[in-house]
């Protein structure tokens, strides 16, 4: 009653032990914090997020990587003579090809959201050799300038390595800052902490599968020797993979009562499913890809194909050619030449597909004999490089070029 009457002329006094645990929205439910999601926890812990990263990483590396020059008339031709040409297609460095550091890259990317590597520079100024460096090891600085620097911790050495804007490759993932990238990993820690924790729920229920989880009734009063002799011997029935199955033997009229929630009862498994579609959504992966689907047809398999280069190793592929052309060409060699991966190759589709579709660009005039060889690594053929002209197309004075083998 005094506190009624205090708190109605403004004398309410509140709880400063406040526990969250008890607020409203959390009636009901246990407070638990979910495991930290860091990059090694994500990858050891849930498969389908170290797939995501290895088939982003693999793809991409898998796909040519060219030096286009730019030409006065707006076309481009491929470039083979330029030292970068052989590092972004041949070998990176003297130990590692270009798979292999382009794989590098990308892992570090999704992993840390920032990929670096140490650039080697010719006399002439030409990137020569690209080194890997890992994430881990680096801490970049702004400088008064604007511009940025970057400090390497190695190994066995005794300060770290200052290195340039002009002397590191930096490929970020997307910034809230333009400085920094954040991983895939890192902007959806919470989600991939809860299916880390569902992950080790998982191994709990294994563990403990093979001993019982219940309350023992017995009709009678017993002491607490008793008590602990009866669990000792039920314990000493149920224990160990060797007696997985086998019955309990009770005495004396005591019942057995199940007090542990199956997998089923709580939906887990349905849970455990929708974690592995988070996965693959975080990273932008088809499920169809990383094996997310109870039935797969030919046409979900193409779909899922082209969603895959569409909405996940496009924008990669992007950001990396970017970043490549940044780091790697001066601004005059930013107008000269072009860094584009090669894609056309993840879209190839079957054989019947793709001669359905060379036959269409062939009679509308838009490839050559030799140029539809080429894209099915054929070498070129005698005469293959003229083009058709359709007949409602051409003039009355045109050549008719019909007669063209195909």
């Amino acid at each position: 009653m005094l506190t009624r009457i205090l708190s109605s002329i403004g004398f309410e006094k509140r709880a400063t032990n406040y526990n969250p645990v008890f607020a409203p929205d959390a009636w009901g439910r246990a407070g638990i914090a979910a495991p930290y999601a860091s990059a090694a926890a994500v990858l050891s812990n849930l498969s389908v997020a170290a797939r995501c990263v290895s088939l982003r990483s693999e793809l991409l590396a898998s796909v040519p990587l060219k030096l286009y020059r730019k030409m006065p008339n707006g076309d481009r031709e491929r470039v083979t003579d330029h030292p970068l040409a052989n590092v972004l297609g041949d070998l990176a460095n003297p130990l590692m090809t270009s798979f292999e550091m382009r794989e590098f890259l990308v892992r570090q990317l999704d992993q840390t959201g920032n990929a670096y590597a140490r650039i080697e520079r010719n006399g002439n100024g030409q990137v020569a050799a690209l080194w890997p460096v890992n994430s881990a090891m680096v801490t970049v600085e702004r400088l008064e300038s604007g511009r940025l620097r970057y400090r390497v911790t190695q190994p066995g050495q005794r300060g770290p390595v200052i290195l340039l804007q002009e002397e590191m490759l930096h490929i970020r993932a997307s910034s809230e800052d333009g400085l920094l990238g954040r991983s895939p990993i890192a902007i959806a820690r919470g989600t991939l902490g809860r299916a880390i924790a569902e992950n080790q729920t998982a191994l709990t229920l294994a563990a403990n599968g093979l001993r019982p989880s219940g309350v023992l009734e017995h009709p009678g009063k017993l002491s607490a020797e008793a008590k602990n002799n009866i669990a000792q011997s039920v314990m000493e029935q149920a224990s160990g993979p060797a007696k997985t199955g086998q019955p309990l033997v009770l005495e004396e009229g005591m019942k057995w009562g199940n007090a542990s929630f199956s997998a089923v009862d709580a939906e887990f498994l349905a849970s455990r499913v929708l974690s592995n579609e988070d996965c693959a959504r975080i990273f932008g992966v088809p499920g169809g890809a990383v094996g997310i689907r109870d039935s797969v047809s030919y046409g979900s398999a193409a779909a899922d194909a082209q969603a895959l280069v569409q909405n996940c190793l496009q924008p990669l592929a992007e950001r990396v050619e970017q970043a490549f052309m940044r780091c790697l060409l001066t601004a005059e060699g930013r107008r000269s030449y072009i860094i584009e991966h090669d894609l056309r190759g993840l879209l190839r589709g079957n054989m019947m597909e793709r001669f359905a579709a060379y036959r269409i660009g062939r009679e509308i005039g838009m490839y050559s004999v030799n140029e539809l060889r080429k894209a099915e690594n054929e070498s070129a053929i005698e005469g293959g490089d003229s083009y058709l002209q359709p007949v409602t197309l051409a003039g009355s004075s045109a050549p008719n070029n019909e007669g063209d083998d195909v």
